[in-house]
């Protein structure tokens, strides 16, 4: 029979795997799995990325997270869309923030599955979607930090959402506004050793880090676990497989942000470590 400080370890373990729990104030949201799935832009490869129908793919695939871009209109709407521009993915042309939500919303996004046309979502109905369904990893591309925290307080989903920060001046921003927000971002390029990385953890409040395939070493990995800083590793690329992932794994990261979601889900469960 096991003893009692045994499974209080194992509880332990298990509740740092499963929930990104930082130790900090800002905890990564609970998902229940001991690695964490990202559907990139939704399940996008298989429906128009960031939109509703790429997302409720995904979660029907039973990802942890959805990816989420985030952009502003030049009403000061909060929309759905990764370039600045609405030329690669519908009909019309022009920056988002040069355009009205109006404008946006009466453009078309081709849908080849279904054969119809899809729209542009706003942030608010990505909310209403995932909520209790999915967290969201929410590509802070350009937008208010304080119109969306209070759009995520509406929604209820304060404890669902991971700010992913693209610049230090987000973090600053963010930690001012929501200072109990789970922020993860890049390593900055110029910072190269665990040293250095060290004194950019001691300045910024995050609990996560992505990156790609053997970007850091043994010493920063270690670093990483010191500090309770959870790792999830860019996995999507032309050829992303079995192979991507068992490279993926062998580091020992928390979680996978997938261009093809439903086949990692279904490989981690294989291997055992979902």
């Amino acid at each position: 029979m096991m003893n009692g400080s045994f499974l209080c370890v194992v509880f332990s373990i298990f509740f740092l795997q499963t929930t990104g729990q930082t130790g900090k104030s800002n905890p990564l949201p609970a998902t229940g799995h001991r690695h964490v799935v990202i559907a990139h832009r939704g399940d996008h490869t298989v429906l128009p990325e960031n939109t509703l129908l790429a997302y409720q793919q995904g979660i029907d695939d039973g990802v942890d997270y959805v990816e989420v871009d985030l952009r502003t209109a030049r009403d000061g709407i909060l929309v759905v869309m990764h370039n600045e521009t609405v030329d690669r993915m519908t009909n019309g042309k022009g920056a988002i923030r040069d355009l009205d939500y109006a404008t946006i919303r009466g453009l078309e996004i081709r849908d080849a599955v279904h054969n119809q046309a899809v729209r542009v979502p706003s942030f608010q109905e990505v909310l209403a979607l995932c909520s209790h369904k999915v967290n969201i990893y929410l590509d802070f591309k350009e937008a208010d930090p304080g119109l969306t925290y209070a759009m995520i307080k509406k929604a209820g989903m304060e404890k669902h959402i991971v700010v992913y920060a693209n610049s230090l001046e987000q973090i600053t921003a963010w930690g001012k506004v929501a200072p109990a927000m789970p922020i993860i971002t890049s390593i900055p390029d110029e910072i190269k050793d665990s040293a250095g990385i060290a004194a950019f953890l001691d300045r910024y409040p995050i609990v996560g880090v992505d990156g790609s395939i053997g970007q850091y070493g043994t010493d920063i990995y270690s670093l990483f676990r010191q500090r309770h800083i959870a790792v999830w590793l860019d996995v999507q690329q032309k050829d992303e497989g079995p192979a991507t992932w068992e490279k993926a794994l062998a580091e020992k990261v928390q979680g996978m942000q997938s261009d093809h979601p439903a086949a990692l889900v279904e490989y981690l469960k294989k291997e055992g470590v979902r």
